[in-house]
Protein backbone atom coordinates (compact mmCIF):
# COMPACT_ATOMS: atom_id res chain seq x y z
CA UNK A 1 0.00 0.00 0.00
CA UNK A 2 1.71 3.31 -1.08
CA UNK A 3 1.63 5.87 1.66
CA UNK A 4 0.09 9.43 1.60
CA UNK A 5 1.11 12.79 1.79
CA UNK A 6 -1.35 15.01 2.94
CA UNK A 7 -0.63 18.97 2.31
CA UNK A 8 -2.32 21.88 4.63
CA UNK A 9 -0.68 25.36 3.71
CA UNK A 10 3.40 25.01 3.05
CA UNK A 11 3.20 21.88 5.34
CA UNK A 12 3.53 18.34 4.20
CA UNK A 13 2.07 15.43 6.36
CA UNK A 14 2.51 11.77 5.52
CA UNK A 15 0.20 9.15 6.62
CA UNK A 16 0.37 5.18 6.72
CA UNK A 17 -2.62 3.44 4.92
CA UNK A 18 -4.90 0.18 5.68
CA UNK A 19 -4.95 -1.96 2.99
CA UNK A 20 -8.87 -2.09 2.27
CA UNK A 21 -11.30 -1.46 -0.14
CA UNK A 22 -12.12 1.70 1.24
CA UNK A 23 -8.40 2.79 0.52
CA UNK A 24 -7.69 1.54 -2.43
CA UNK A 25 -11.10 3.80 -3.86
CA UNK A 26 -9.85 6.55 -2.00
CA UNK A 27 -6.11 6.09 -3.84
CA UNK A 28 -8.37 5.84 -7.60
CA UNK A 29 -9.44 9.60 -6.76
CA UNK A 30 -5.87 10.91 -6.22
CA UNK A 31 -4.44 13.74 -6.52
CA UNK A 32 -7.30 15.33 -4.84
CA UNK A 33 -7.64 18.78 -3.34
CA UNK A 34 -10.49 19.16 -0.91
CA UNK A 35 -11.99 21.81 0.89
CA UNK A 36 -12.85 20.64 4.22
CA UNK A 37 -15.28 21.88 6.66
CA UNK A 38 -14.80 21.98 10.56
CA UNK A 39 -16.64 20.05 13.37
CA UNK A 40 -16.34 20.19 16.79
CA UNK A 41 -12.51 21.54 17.06
CA UNK A 42 -11.75 17.97 16.56
CA UNK A 43 -12.04 17.25 12.87
CA UNK A 44 -12.30 18.62 9.54
CA UNK A 45 -15.02 16.28 6.77
CA UNK A 46 -15.50 15.98 3.18
CA UNK A 47 -18.51 14.63 2.00
CA UNK A 48 -17.85 13.12 -1.81
CA UNK A 49 -20.75 13.28 -4.38
CA UNK A 50 -20.56 9.35 -4.89
CA UNK A 51 -20.20 6.74 -1.78
CA UNK A 52 -16.89 4.65 -1.19
CA UNK A 53 -16.97 1.18 -0.38
CA UNK A 54 -17.69 0.67 3.71
CA UNK A 55 -16.75 -1.53 6.43
CA UNK A 56 -17.68 0.48 9.16
CA UNK A 57 -17.22 -0.56 12.49
CA UNK A 58 -17.40 1.22 16.48
CA UNK A 59 -13.84 2.23 16.68
CA UNK A 60 -14.39 3.14 20.09
CA UNK A 61 -11.63 5.99 20.25
CA UNK A 62 -10.36 8.44 18.05
CA UNK A 63 -6.30 9.11 17.84
CA UNK A 64 -4.64 11.69 16.90
CA UNK A 65 -4.00 12.05 12.75
CA UNK A 66 -6.40 9.01 12.47
CA UNK A 67 -8.04 9.27 8.68
CA UNK A 68 -11.37 7.41 8.22
CA UNK A 69 -14.81 7.49 6.10
CA UNK A 70 -17.79 8.33 7.89
CA UNK A 71 -20.94 6.44 5.99
CA UNK A 72 -19.93 5.71 2.64
CA UNK A 73 -18.94 9.48 1.15
CA UNK A 74 -18.23 11.10 4.35
CA UNK A 75 -13.98 11.85 4.65
CA UNK A 76 -12.80 12.61 7.89
CA UNK A 77 -9.21 13.49 9.34
CA UNK A 78 -9.30 14.12 13.24
CA UNK A 79 -6.68 16.28 14.94
CA UNK A 80 -7.83 15.41 18.61
CA UNK A 81 -8.05 12.05 20.17
CA UNK A 82 -11.17 11.31 22.30
CA UNK A 83 -13.66 8.45 22.44
CA UNK A 84 -16.30 7.64 20.58
CA UNK A 85 -19.34 5.80 20.12
CA UNK A 86 -20.07 6.07 16.19
CA UNK A 87 -18.33 3.92 13.41
CA UNK A 88 -16.01 4.69 11.25
CA UNK A 89 -14.36 2.61 8.55
CA UNK A 90 -10.16 2.63 9.09
CA UNK A 91 -8.53 4.62 6.18
CA UNK A 92 -4.78 5.55 7.54
CA UNK A 93 -2.85 7.33 10.35
CA UNK A 94 -0.81 10.74 10.03
CA UNK A 95 2.47 8.81 10.85
CA UNK A 96 4.14 12.10 12.53
CA UNK A 97 1.50 14.38 14.05
CA UNK A 98 3.60 17.33 15.40
CA UNK A 99 2.16 20.46 14.30
CA UNK A 100 -0.67 18.04 12.92
CA UNK A 101 -3.35 19.98 15.65
CA UNK A 102 -2.78 23.43 14.84
CA UNK A 103 -2.67 22.49 10.84
CA UNK A 104 -5.95 22.67 10.16
CA UNK A 105 -6.61 25.77 11.78
CA UNK A 106 -9.93 27.03 12.37
CA UNK A 107 -13.22 26.50 10.29
CA UNK A 108 -12.52 25.78 6.90
CA UNK A 109 -9.27 24.18 5.19
CA UNK A 110 -7.71 23.59 1.99
CA UNK A 111 -5.92 20.05 1.74
CA UNK A 112 -3.99 18.43 -0.76
CA UNK A 113 -3.87 14.89 -1.06
CA UNK A 114 -1.52 12.35 -2.87
CA UNK A 115 0.78 9.22 -3.67
CA UNK A 116 4.22 9.16 -2.92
Amino acid sequence: MPSLTLRIGNKNFRATLYDNDSTRALLKKLPLTLTMDELNGNEKFYFFSEKLPAASERVGSIKTGDLMLYGSDCLVLFYESFPTSYSYTRLGTIDDVTGWTNAPGSGSVEVTFSIN
